[in-house]
């Protein structure tokens, strides 16, 4: 029987694709136009997440990271950029039309600024300039956030208040009246979020803006919609609507490649980093779970995801084995009571034993552009209760998302560690020689375990 934390998101996700279209009516919340594509990028290449952030311990230094799977990051340079002068706290980055990276970011704690940089390959950057917001009074001007709109115009999302104390902050937008992003329009308020919200970050899917902003009073991430960039915004949902908790701030979210969105979030009063999914038009969320090996130290980041040249490729259609890294005697095999473990095997192995460590790889059922793996009796290496198994297929469409795994770079040279596609941030792993899928931690081991490498069948 599937364990409860599984079964409890099977259902839950199984009823809201049947339900969620009318709840959202039901509750006044107009449907998506669209979701983030639901595609793995083809053979030869790949997706890459790059995060700018700043950290608890300095204002002024800015790190750079990416990841493959927008999970597991990996530090790419730090400090990768220090203002001339002034802090660089939310640090948020694009790939413009010209091919440069930029970044946007907060200039201080007081005045009328927001600075910019650029850099070619994002770990080495060069400061621009810093553009004064032209509104009379502003004592504080934070969080500028990049939106590009489907009509190709660049927009700073910035939060802005002219109140003596840290308050009553309302979000603008100005847009770059030229390529070279020198020159930018008069801002306009984003109407309908209010006063006292900040760090607006803007998603549009199809004909919809989605806002997440902090209420700055509540200390709650709350979540609006609006047909038109500047608004009218209708609040949908405030509170602790989505689990994130209380005393969070600097939502950041990004498309997956299987259909759902990311946010990125920061706890800031309890000193931690947290990300959570959506997969029903961002009704709900996925319990929040702490950036491995980031959280407590990076604070306000921003992730920028593109399609990049390279990526691990697999042979399909082919039979092939799959060899345990750190465990090279021992191959992923499926035991006669369906279940999948590493177990030795070697040239004077029986022939049921080689024929259990032989697998056809196929495109992914969910998404050709990842892969799925049959044994030689038609079955399908799938997890149920993050346990993996070999099944027949239903034809569901939980099945085939069950048996669909995206190969990432392992650790070894020309290995691959696969990655649940329904779950993201879930590998296929070996523990005590069974194979699960487990979420990825921040340790040699774990990246050790989680690593095979593709060879010769053995039968």
């Amino acid at each position: 029987m599937p364990g409860p934390e599984e079964e409890l998101n099977r259902t839950v996700r199984t009823l809201l694709a049947l339900l969620g279209p009318l709840l959202l009516v039901l509750l006044g919340v107009p449907a998506l136009q669209g979701t983030a594509s639901a595609a793995a990028p083809p053979a030869g290449q790949a997706t890459r997440y790059t995060m700018t952030a700043f950290t608890n311990s300095v204002e002024s230094n800015m790190y750079v990271y990416d990841s493959p799977d927008a999970t597991g990051f990996t530090l790419r340079k730090g400090p990768a950029y220090t203002p001339p002068s002034g802090l660089i706290r939310d640090p948020s980055i694009f790939k413009h039309t010209d091919g440069y990276y930029y970044i946007t970011y907060t200039t201080n704690w007081t005045g009328n600024t927001i600075g910019f940089a650029r850099s070619a390959d994002r770990v080495n950057w060069t400061f621009l300039y810093n553009y004064t917001i032209p509104i009379s009074g502003l004592t504080r001007t934070w969080a500028p956030e990049w939106f590009i709109d489907i009509d190709g115009s660049v927009n700073v999302i910035v939060s802005l208040t002219s109140a003596s104390t840290a308050t009553h902050f309302t979000a603008y937008k100005i847009t770059a009246t030229n390529s070279a992003l020198t020159t930018w329009s008069a801002p306009a308020q984003l109407s309908g979020i209010g006063s006292n919200h900040i760090d607006t970050f803007i998603v549009k899917v199809g004909s919809t803006y989605h806002a997440f902003t902090k209420n700055e009073t509540t200390k709650y991430i709350e979540y609006a919609t609006a047909s038109s960039l500047t608004g009218p915004y209708t609040m949908r949902k405030t509170g602790d609507w989505a689990g994130f908790g209380s005393w969070v701030e600097g939502p950041a979210l990004v498309p997956l490649d299987n259909g759902g969105w990311r946010i990125y979030y920061d706890g800031y009063r309890a000193g931690k980093y947290w990300y959570s999914d959506s997969y029903d038009n961002f009704a709900t969320w996925s319990t929040p779970t702490e950036v491995p090996g980031l959280t407590g130290f990076i604070r306000h980041a921003t992730v920028l995801k593109e399609t990049v040249s390279g990526g691990v490729t697999l042979p399909t259609n082919t039979t092939r084995s799959l060899r345990s890294v750190n465990f090279p005697g021992r191959y992923a095999v499926v035991r006669s009571d369906s279940l999948g473990h590493i177990d030795p095997v070697s040239a004077s192995s029986s022939t049921a034993v080689k024929q259990s460590a032989t697998f056809t790889v196929v495109p992914g059922l969910a998404d050709a552009n990842c892969y799925s793996f049959r044994d030689s009796a038609g079955r399908y290496l799938r997890h149920w209760d993050f346990r993996v198994r070999f099944d027949s297929s239903n034809g569901t469409d939980t099945f085939n998302k069950d048996a669909t795994y995206c190969a990432r770079p392992g650790t070894a040279s020309g290995s691959v560690r696969l990655e649940s596609y329904n779950y993201p941030g879930r590998y296929l792993r070996h523990y005590n020689y069974a194979l699960r899928v487990d979420l990825y931690q921040d340790t040699d081991t774990f990246r050790a375990d989680s690593s095979f490498t593709v060879v010769s069948p053995w039968a």
